[in-house]
């Protein structure tokens, strides 16, 4: 009599079912989320087109699924760098530094891409989340330090994580207001 082999159960989810999952256990919900993109497209609203702030803000959704970042994380980082050039993706610093998310070239290419892909928006994203990830490992899981990092060093260092935070504020306050009007409904009263 020969032994069968005995089959183990196996649950095979998609790439995006493993992304729900490790956002959910994470304790983000995906509404809290979505609540962010919304905010976010109204922020970047004040700086380009609605068109643009609609898919710049998208971006920033889907480059952080899975990963320790929220959507607000990467969209400070674009209005920090480029809220006054435009967010454009063709921004080119004085120091060098490319696309919407300001990588240096030696930084983008450190993560797999060229400089020529800092003007596509959806792969400057992907940088930007793959460097501000190398600069949490490098400030030992301190989101905050990581953001400083991202800038530099130093007293421009210092200045950009007081925009950072300012930015952040502003944000949080159209946040507010969209569930305040969501609350409020067509009555202009609260629902209850």
């Amino acid at each position: 009599m020969s032994e069968q082999p005995i089959a183990a159960t196996v649950s095979v989810d998609s790439p995006l079912d493993r992304e729900i999952r490790i956002i959910l256990e994470k304790g983000v919900s995906m509404s809290e989320r979505k609540r962010q993109v919304a905010a976010i497209e109204t922020s970047f609203q004040r700086f380009t087109t609605p068109e643009r702030a609609r898919q710049l803000a998208a971006l920033c959704f889907t480059k952080t699924l899975g990963t320790p970042f929220l959507p607000f994380d990467l969209a400070e980082i674009a209005l920090a760098e480029t809220g006054g050039h435009q967010l454009s993706a063709t921004a080119i610093s004085s120091k060098g530094a490319l696309g919407v998310w300001q990588l240096m070239p030696s930084r983008a290419k450190s993560h797999g891409y060229s400089p020529r892909d800092m003007k596509n928006d959806e792969k400057c994203a992907e940088a930007a989340v793959r460097e501000l990830y190398s600069k949490l490992q490098m400030a030992q899981g301190n989101l905050e330090r990581a953001k400083k990092l991202y800038c530099g060093q130093g007293p421009q260092a210092d200045f950009y994580i007081k925009k950072i935070h300012r930015i952040r504020q502003e944000m949080l306050a159209v946040q507010e207001k969209q569930t305040e009007r969501l609350a409020m409904g067509d009555t202009g009263s609260i629902t209850r």
